[in-house]
């Protein structure tokens, strides 16, 4: 099927168009032959980039870290895909959902073009005192997920996941829970001397 290439004026024109309240979006996209939604995305890209959005003609870039950020925010709740693409100048909401896909599906986000370093979103095992560790970092660094994640290579959701366990249930709820959780009476000294020296560690940190 053929698809009309709309000009850059003709987007500014029916940008303005509607902003200025004087058609609907449905008018337009019947004026100019296109979908519905092609016009939000004009709308969408021109209150994010103004003018630019469509005169600049280059392939445009996006770094590894925008795209993270930018998945990431939208799977936190922050804002809706139209939201997402307005707040970090993306110019097609098709390209966040891609990203969405290969982050949900594991695969490595990487700078546009440039062959840049991939984000680990992949979860791995880890140890107790991993958890453990990774939560004072997490905790030490206002709680930015994104960091810790990178800093050990664990993905975004573990390190909230940590985060989260060890501020609703303490050190002991970062244990595997595959087996019986022991209670402080089941625990030798040694273990109790560790869970102590744990607890005044992280607690130290959130001073």
């Amino acid at each position: 099927m053929y698809k009309r290439k709309i000009s850059a004026e003709d987007k500014i024109y029916a940008v303005n168009l509607y902003l200025d309240g004087k058609e609907s979006q449905h008018r337009i996209a019947s004026m100019f032959d296109v979908s519905v939604a092609s016009v939000q995305q004009w709308i969408r890209n021109y209150e994010s980039m103004g003018a630019d959005a469509f005169i600049l003609k280059e392939y445009k870039k996006y770094s590894k870290d925008l795209k993270q950020q930018a998945v990431l925010d939208y799977l936190a709740g922050c804002g809706s895909q139209d939201e997402i693409c307005k707040k970090y100048g993306i110019r097609s909401k098709a390209k966040l959902q891609i990203w969405i896909k290969k982050y949900n599906g594991y695969e490595k986000l990487k700078s546009s073009g440039t062959g840049g370093n991939a984000i680990m979103t992949r979860g791995r095992k880890t140890t107790f005192e991993e958890r453990v560790e990774i939560v004072q970092y997490c905790i030490a660094h206002d709680r930015n997920y994104a960091k810790t994640s990178e800093q050990y290579q664990v993905s975004y959701q573990q390190a909230r996941s940590y985060t989260v366990k060890y501020e609703t249930g303490g050190v002991e709820a970062l244990r595997d829970h595959r087996g019986k959780r022991k209670s402080p009476d089941e625990m030798n000294e040694l273990e109790k001397l560790r869970t102590e020296e744990f607890e005044m560690t992280l607690n130290a940190t959130m001073i």
